[in-house]
């Protein structure tokens, strides 16, 4: 199975860097990484759909437009065209530049 998005999903970090996040697995590390404190319902069904889809149960972009959804409610989703390549974390984490 392909587990890349067919367009990346752009989220706002805490510390003002935006995630581009291209595909499933990195879908589910942003959400691993939120803070215990913020989780939800939101937070929890956006995961359970992204696990069903890594098992093959929910098609990808099922779980692509649920973390749309977890971005936009919480805030936190970015339109691409906002998103400049200076703003973006690279995956090595280097070159961190704040918005």
């Amino acid at each position: 199975m392909n587990a890349n998005f067919n367009r990346p999903v752009y989220l706002k970090e805490r510390d003002g860097l935006v995630c581009e996040i291209f595909s499933l697995a990195d879908a589910i590390d942003f959400l691993e990484d939120w803070l215990e404190k913020d989780r939800d319902h939101v937070h929890e069904a956006t995961l359970k759909t992204c696990y069903m889809a890594h098992d093959g149960h929910k098609p990808l972009e099922v779980a692509r437009d649920a973390l749309r959804a977890f971005g936009n409610k919480k805030g936190i989703l970015m339109k691409q065209p906002a998103v400049r390549a200076w703003m973006i974390k690279s995956p090595t984490g280097g070159g961190r530049v704040s918005a």
